[in-house]
């Protein structure tokens, strides 16, 4: 399995001194930073994915747990009607962040904030990146949003830059939120506590094939 080029330095800082440790057979310390060493080789880890190919589909840009699936309330979106999935990622799950459809990238917004846990309400004023996506003419939005753990946001791709669905753009480290906001007439096909997996589930169906 592939491991995210952004986590090399994180293994490398607990499996050296974890050799070194070994080396000196001070075998408890090099045992703590082998296990840590271990925890981000499985952290960082960038399995391949199955994306569908049928049109119109939005898929899912992050592995985690479905928080919200419906109408946006307006705190957490963009200006205007949106239907709105958030999904919640533990340090569990994978961190590779992917497109939800395919589309040029027309706008990203990155705004600093707090790091307050990515499941509440209050996370909202949390660090974020903002990607806007023109799929056939329709806008989709989707979000990184950091946690308590997360404390960077890496994305991969540029304004202008055209993506495939379940591309990869990027990931965030340690534990945090995606947030997408899709067309009001977007068809729903995940609910509340669904879990998902990035570039597999779909999320939703947009354009003529939602409306049969």
């Amino acid at each position: 399995m592939k491991i995210d080029r952004a986590g090399i330095p994180f293994i490398a800082a607990a499996l050296v001194p974890a050799a070194a440790l070994a080396a000196a057979r001070r075998y408890t310390p090099a045992i703590a930073f082998a296990l840590a060493g271990s925890f981000l080789t499985y952290f960082f880890r960038d399995p391949e994915r199955a994306v569908p190919t049928a049109p119109d589909l939005v898929v899912s840009p992050a592995d985690g747990r479905v928080m919200i699936a419906g109408p946006t309330d307006h705190r957490w979106a963009p200006p205007g009607a949106w239907q709105q999935v958030t999904i919640f990622l533990s340090p569990l799950d994978v961190h590779i962040n992917r497109a939800p459809v395919d589309g040029r990238v027309t706008r990203i917004e990155y705004r600093p904030g707090k790091f307050l846990p990515a499941y509440n309400a209050a996370s909202n004023d949390n660090e974020l990146n903002e990607i806007w996506l023109d799929h056939h003419g329709r806008s989709v939005v989707f979000r990184q949003v950091v946690g308590i753990l997360a404390r960077r946001i890496v994305c991969r791709v540029h304004e202008g830059e055209m993506l495939e669905r379940g591309q990869r753009v990027g990931l965030m480290r340690f534990g945090s939120r995606m947030d997408v906001f899709l067309p009001p007439d977007a068809v729903l096909r995940v609910g509340v506590g669904a879990r998902v997996v990035g570039g597999e589930t779909v999320l939703a169906t947009l354009g003529s094939t939602g409306a049969r």
